[in-house]
């Protein structure tokens, strides 16, 4: 939770006060359709809004047409304003003209404040309010909650929502449901932890799993699985007739990196390192130069590739819709939420390969009219319309809520269509049968239960149903249950497998799995199927078989490969997990010449066996383009096997690097070779000296130098850190200098005539955050001798850290500090980024008056006030605030957020609550972590990554240093924003404005897909 100061909160309330008269008269219920714009041959309508209900994070809508509600007002900063606690309700039209007439509270505690999930499955009701997970039980059928069981508990963080999402129904009778990368890990109703059905713990620890996850059981939460990870925050699952599994995914905010996952069974997703768990600002061999595809690893083997990659936002519910009311354009697609661009959007999709392509089709845009509109969950009702819940806030992201006294739920229908819930029978086969035609999964639970419960008297029903044959979706629906009538369940398998609709066969394949039949006979009997997607099916079967025939059948599939099919690639090696070694054997002697291929050296490259270091360094030195190496060189960070130290020294060593190649190849084998001293191999000395001309002022330079002490090059790292002071290689040379304790090159630096070089290796030193730097830069600073701008650059450099900082401070205080160094002092300790030396510098420094030295009106006058765009970006590019910190468009320092579309995101009084109050909000994964290290220093920065070997902090300038973890005593997370709380004050009104005025064009080109999009993901093989 953040702290804030109670006289910052007064103002808020103030202000917000202050506009709440024009909030009610712009943004009333009455004018909220017409701020949005609608598909064609759509029509929405107002089903409901406050004060029926407000804030609403997730909805379901029953088979009754009712809409039930996550009614969330005490979230993070408003935690306890309704003593009460948060609601589910009930919303109904009782009269049929197609607005809410009616509430009920079904339940109210504050062991659901910040819910944000609800599932309705007949009279019970899942509600996700993490840590917890609840069953809520309507015995007599009032609405009114009369049991209440916890279904897994200790599951993420309390408030927050990047933890437990809503849970849906699936086709086969399973629960589906996800968390984000604050989950953590899953216990049951008693507290104990979670072993999924493959033996593993589900806990977010890289053994094996990452961040968030995906998952499936029972409906008593038995038969866990895990069915993916390493997400950031998937807010939904979404499980189509056929079984297959669609999810959104959100960037860490501003890096235009928001996807959309087909979700492959047992696949990872890229958001960590696989193998150490660093984050993606991590430099990795091969990364890519476009953020939004560097954010989820998709050059690395082992990483499955995005459907779709939709730019900046903050993506919330998704469903897919199987009715017939709305447009054929929708019929059978995924539905989506995204509330940060304020938009409700469609994704066609068409088969392409063994994975999929899609594009976007707008429902609901509120982006022109009414940026506060911000959609959070969409479901189908009974009639096959959509209702849409509206969070309506003039923000989203950071965990603040600006607004807690609306909410609304919208329809969107073909134009003048009555809102009917029709009436179903479950009672007898052919009617339960009819129901489960349904668009909405609530009547389908209803329809699936009593056709499961009435076991062979409901397979003529459900034999009928499969025999529709224009009808795809319905038949899979009745294929999953006439599976599970007993001893009927490998006809079934068998039936499915033989038919001419791949989506069937596909369906028949999961079934076979989900009934724990063999798969092996039915792989064998699909074995050369014509549809990729039916033969990535066959290989997603094979995980965690290691039978012989099971390596077999997987060498056949992957004989199959084209090289060019990156979904076709990954869901092999997926099917091959656990059974690399004697799979890949058995690939290599049906393939025979052909691994020299392209689809050869796909399957080489992504390969886990303990053989595959070989066959890397055999693709490696076959003559390849430069541009291709480190794609190879990349994999050799996957593999494991005792081979393979051997190979890098192999290739380390061979022969003296001559050519780019060459050097290439030894630089990066000599990277990942295992500890050894330099002294023990011939000829050792000679390659690494040439690597290390070769590589000279970069960071592999600095990095080698670290890994083989090579005290030689001690004075290049001195002078690297001088010439690249303010980059990450000059502060990383530095830091290798401190830790080893080799300050002599640094001292004769120092001592140099050259001042150019003196004040570069003062502000490396000062860069490099480190306590042990201090010892360096104080007889500088002291030293009366030195020339007064030296003795400045060392204050400067002082101040960089919190130790030199506080020294500097006390000196101040106590006027001991040098006058002729006072205002270099000054400028340093009011500019820090730690509040504490901030706030006590700006009582010793008095800054001088703003502008107009007048205060700032309410916030709701400040948002009607409009500024001058090209003015407010003359502001942004020169205040020295904005750009040292943020992106735009590839302009600035990226440590914060990246603003290229910020004014997709935040409406114009969001702008305004960022600038003035940045620490009411802040983003996940901007959080300030302080680090206490071992010597004593402590250090300030956003935490980039952290495995179990590194933490990586960005600092405030944008640089990025690297701690080893055995140095860190304590890490503690701040609820203080990097960015300044006074920024407003170097502004005149009119100036603050202006940059508003600028932000809020800031904006995703019109018709872009975003970078990341289809086109740009079929390139990374």
């Amino acid at each position: 939770m953040n702290h804030r100061p109670s006289l910052i909160i007064v103002l808020v309330c103030t202000w917000l006060c202050g506009a709440a008269t024009l909030a009610d008269d712009e943004r009333s219920p009455e004018k909220a359709v017409a701020a949005l714009d609608v598909a064609d041959g759509l029509e929405a309508t107002l089903f409901a809004s406050e004060p029926m209900l407000l804030n609403p994070t997730n909805i379901d809508v029953d088979h009754l047409g009712r809409v039930w509600v996550a009614e969330v007002v005490n979230y993070r900063g408003q935690k306890g304003t309704r003593p009460e606690g948060d609601r589910i309700l009930v919303l109904e039209d009782s009269d049929g003209d197609g607005k809410a007439d009616r509430q009920t509270v079904f339940y109210q505690g504050t062991d659901i404040d910040s819910a944000m999930g609800v599932c309705v499955l007949g009279n019970r009701v899942i509600v996700s309010a993490s840590p917890n997970v609840y069953v809520f039980t309507d015995s007599d059928g009032d609405l009114k909650a009369d049991k209440k069981e916890v279904l897994f508990s200790k599951t993420g963080q309390e408030q927050h929502d990047h933890s437990a999402h809503a849970f849906t129904f699936g086709p086969d009778g399973k629960l589906y449901w996800n968390f984000g990368n604050t989950g953590m890990h899953v216990h049951d109703k008693d507290g104990k932890p979670v072993v999924d059905v493959s033996g593993k713990t589900v806990v977010d620890d890289g053994k094996p799993y990452f961040g968030g996850m995906a998952f499936r059981c029972n409906l008593d939460g038995s038969e866990f699985e895990v069915l993916a990870h390493n997400f950031r925050n998937i807010y939904e699952v979404a499980v189509d007739s056929f079984g297959t599994l669609w999810q959104s995914d959100n960037d860490d905010d501003g890096n235009r990196g928001v996807r959309i996952n087909y979700l492959m069974e047992h696949g990872n997703f890229g958001y960590r390192d696989e193998m150490t768990g660093a984050g993606w600002h991590t430099p990795y061999l091969g990364m890519p130069g476009d953020i939004p595809l560097r954010h989820w690893h998709l050059t690395d083997p082992g990483v499955v590739p995005n459907l779709l990659q939709t730019g900046a936002g903050s993506p919330t519910g998704i469903v897919v819709y199987e009715g017939n009311l709305l447009p054929e354009v929708f019929r059978g697609q995924i539905i989506h939420c995204d509330a940060g661009p304020n938009v409700v959007r469609a994704y066609p999709v068409q088969a392409d390969g063994a994975g999929y392509k899609a594009t976007t089709v707008n429902i609901l845009d509120g982006a022109a009219r009414d940026q506060w509109f911000r959609p959070s969950d969409v479901c189908v009702a009974p009639d096959g319309s959509l209702i849409v819940a509206d969070w309506y806030d003039p923000g989203v992201g950071g965990h603040h809520m600006g607004d807690a006294q609306k909410g609304r739920l919208f329809r969107v229908a073909p134009p003048k269509t009555p809102y009917r819930a029709p009436k179903h029978d479950f009672s007898s086969p052919e009617n339960a049968a009819l129901a489960l035609h349904s668009p909405n999964l609530a009547t389908r639970y209803l329809a699936w239960t009593a056709l499961h419960g009435m076991k062979e008297k409901a397979e003529p029903a459900l034999s009928k149903l499969y025999e529709q044959r224009d009808s795809p979706r319905m038949r899979a629906r009745a294929l999953w249950l006439l599976g599970q009538i007993p001893g009927h369940g490998e006809t079934t398998v068998q039936q499915a497998l033989g038919d001419k609709d791949a989506d069937i066969r596909i369906a028949g394949l999961r079934l076979a799995r989900s009934l724990k039949l063999d798969v092996i006979p039915f792989v064998r009997q699909l074995i050369g199927d014509a549809s990729p997607q039916v033969r990535r099916e066959c290989a997603l079967a094979l995980h965690g078989q290691t039978s012989h025939e099971a390596a077999q059948l997987w060498a056949m599939l992957a004989a199959q490969h084209d090289g060019k099919d990156r979904w076709y690639l990954e869901a092999l090696g997926i099917g091959a997990a656990g059974n690399w070694d004697v799979a890949f054997d058995e690939w290599v002697k049906t393939i025979g010449q052909r691994r020299h291929t392209a689809a050869g050296r796909d399957i080489v490259w992504r390969s886990r066996a303990a053989a595959s270091p070989r066959y890397l360094a055999a693709v490696i030195l076959t003559p390849l383009p430069m541009n291709e190496l480190p794609r190879y060189l990349r994999a050799f960070d996957f593999q494991t096997s005792h081979e393979k130290n051997e190979v890098l020294d192999y290739l380390a060593f061979r022969t003296l690097p001559r050519t780019p190649a060459q050097m290439l190849v030894a630089a990066e084998s000599l990277k990942r070779l295992g500890p050894f001293k330099i002294a023990d191999k011939p000829d050792a000395e000679k390659v690494l000296g040439a690597v290390l001309d070769g590589v000279a002022g970069t960071a592999d330079f600095v990095a080698l130098v670290d890994r083989f002490d090579v005290e030689a090059r001690y004075a290049d790292l001195t002078r690297l850190a001088a010439e690249k002071s303010g980059d990450d290689v000059g502060i990383q040379a530095v830091a290798v200098l401190l830790r080893k304790g080799a300050t002599s090159a640094i001292e004769d630096a120092l001592k140099q005539q050259d001042a150019g070089v003196v004040h570069n290796t003062l502000a490396a030193l000062g860069n490099s955050a480190d306590g042990r730097a201090l010892g360096l830069i104080f007889p500088v600073f002291e030293d009366a001798a030195r020339p007064v701008e030296t003795r400045r650059e060392a204050v400067r450099a002082l101040a960089k850290s919190r130790a030199g900082a506080l020294k500097l401070m006390e000196l101040a205080e106590a006027n001991k500090l040098d006058a002729k160094l006072q205002q270099a002092a000054a400028a340093a300790l009011c500019a820090s980024f730690e509040a504490d030396v901030r706030s006590r510098a700006e009582k010793l420094f008095p800054p001088a008056p703003g502008r107009d030295n007048q205060p700032l009106p309410p916030i709701g006058e400040l948002v009607r006030q409009r500024g001058d765009v090209s003015q407010g970006k003359l502001i942004f590019n020169t205040t020295g605030t904005c750009l040292k910190c943020h992106l735009v468009n590839e302009v600035g320092k990226d440590v914060g957020p990246n603003l290229s579309e910020i004014g997709d995101k935040l409406s114009r009084q969001a702008l305004f609550d960022s600038i003035l109050f940045p620490s009411a909000g802040i983003s996940h994964n901007y959080e300030t972590y302080l680090l206490l290290l071992e010597n004593g220093t402590t250090v300030t920065g956003l935490l980039t990554s952290r495995t179990a070997e590194e933490i990586t902090l960005k600092m405030a300038e944008g640089a990025t240093q690297t701690f080893k973890t055995a140095e860190v005593e304590e890490i503690h997370k701040q609820d203080i924003s990097l960015m300044p709380a006074d920024l407003h004050k170097l502004l005149s009104v009119e100036e603050l404005v202006n940059l508003v005025e600028y932000m809020s064009t800031l904006k995703k080109a019109k018709g872009s897909a975003g970078p990341g999009s289809r086109s740009d993901t079929r390139q990374l093989r």
